[in-house]
């Protein structure tokens, strides 16, 4: 069978394979490139950069469950200017998209993130960040409201150079309300979803395991959850969707793409194995090959009823 196509086109971006390193897993890319050939991953999409420095939340900010992981780092990053003076020249040359997770704990905030961004080279969208679940102010707002969410969108979208992708939070009652919301604002697409409200307690200590006492929770036990909102999602809104939520295989990401994901971002697996996204996309060459399917599009939201 002839080669097949694992181009896609995503928000007026044209990426070489669906296979994205998702915020807060993958670094600033420079972390990994011992690790793997960035060039042949779709993307990477970059530590939440906010518009100072913030040193996150103090430790412990880190524990494994048993089907996944809690974390509670607090949006820790270097801050736009460092971001753009530091780290860009770097990601201009890794020879793949670069997504820049954005952040801000007023509307103020992300619209200083945004214009700064505007003015640099190399990036391909912006990733709103409207869904942290670590932060005691800022996103979490946001990512709660249709309409703050529809109002932030919107006002973001106006200011930027670039197409807008939003993160939604799971954490709420109706997940496809959101994603309405942050269509009706002009995002182009949507990154479904944020990591879920978990805690976990030390037996011996009678302590929290982590220091912040509830994080978000990764990995692959939040997979069959954040399918179904995929799912949901593509049903109500007509600009694509990233999914993502413990994707550790191939056929993670299959499912997705039949749930209707035109995209997915790998995240939790990268903590151990470095080479997953790479990994994946091997597989996912090799599954469309023995399927006879000529494309990824050949997947996208061909789950049969």
């Amino acid at each position: 069978m002839s080669e097949v196509d694992l181009s896609i086109d995503l928000a007026g971006l044209h990426l070489n394979n669906p296979i994205i390193a998702a915020s807060g897993t993958f670094g600033y890319g420079e972390e990994f490139e011992r690790f793997a050939e960035l060039r042949r991953i779709g993307g990477i999409c970059v530590k939440g950069t906010s518009a100072r420095p913030m040193d996150g939340n103090l430790p412990p900010r880190l524990f494994p469950t048993a089907s996944g992981m809690l974390n509670s780092i607090g949006l820790e990053n270097v801050g736009v200017d460092a971001f753009i003076r530091d780290k860009m020249p770097f990601l201009r040359n890794a020879g793949c998209a670069v997504f820049v997770n954005v952040f801000g704990f007023n509307q103020d905030e992300y619209a200083e993130v945004i214009d700064k961004l505007n003015a640099c080279d190399g990036i391909a969208a912006y990733e709103l960040n409207i869904s942290c679940p670590n932060t005691k102010h800022g996103g979490m707002v946001f990512g709660q409201s249709p309409q703050l969410t529809q109002e932030l969108t919107k006002m973001l979208k106006v200011r930027s150079r670039r197409p807008v992708i939003v993160k939604l939070s799971p954490n709420v009652a109706d997940i496809t309300e959101l994603a309405r919301g942050a269509e009706d604002g002009g995002a182009d697409a949507l990154t479904v979803a944020n990591t879920f409200l978990g805690m976990a307690i030390d037996t011996d200590t009678f302590r929290p395991r982590i220091h912040t006492i509830i994080g978000g929770l990764s990995g692959p036990a939040i997979r069959p959850i954040t399918l179904r909102m995929v799912y949901q999602c593509s049903r109500a809104v007509k600009i694509p969707i990233i999914g993502l939520g413990g994707i550790t295989k191939t056929e993670d990401a299959v499912e997705y793409f039949l749930a209707g994901a035109t995209a997915v971002q790998v995240g939790t697996a990268n903590f151990y194995n470095p080479q997953a996204p790479l990994n994946i996309l091997r597989g996912l060459d090799k599954f469309l090959k023995a399927k006879r399917l000529k494309s990824v599009s050949d997947l996208v939201g061909k789950m049969k009823q």
